[in-house]
């Protein structure tokens, strides 16, 4: 077993938040990708899409997310799906931080799991 615990002297700034890029380390062999993301009373995290699916799941505060141009609240509790190619972002508008967690995949992650899992086994 291994517990990777939140730490906020390892999170970094960018992209309108802090965050820390927890990629799958050697063990887990995941086919994902994930980070902890702390948007700050009144920021934004930098709008954007991609390609991959993504899920946010909400764990302290409360804040709003944006996904083409329809905005909702998001708050601690909450998890949000989105799809490829949507256009998105979080904000908080309150007066404290609003951290959630962020996991991200796409089919070349899922082919070089598998790939992992049956050179492993």
């Amino acid at each position: 077993m291994e517990i990777r615990r939140f730490d906020q002297d390892r999170l970094a700034s960018g992209y309108g938040l802090n965050y820390e890029l927890l990629l799958p380390w050697p063990e887990l062999n995941a086919p994902f990708e994930g980070a902890w993301c702390v948007v700050p009373p009144g920021g934004a995290a930098t709008a954007h899409a991609h390609h991959e699916y993504e899920i946010f799941i909400g764990l302290v505060g409360r804040g709003e997310i944006i996904v083409d141009g329809r905005r909702s609240d998001f708050a601690a509790g909450d998890i949000v799906r989105l799809a490829p190619g949507s256009h998105h972002q979080v904000t908080n508008p309150g007066d404290q931080e609003f951290t959630y967690y962020a996991i991200w995949w796409d089919t070349d992650m899922a082919a070089r799991f598998t790939d992992r899992h049956r050179a492993e086994g």
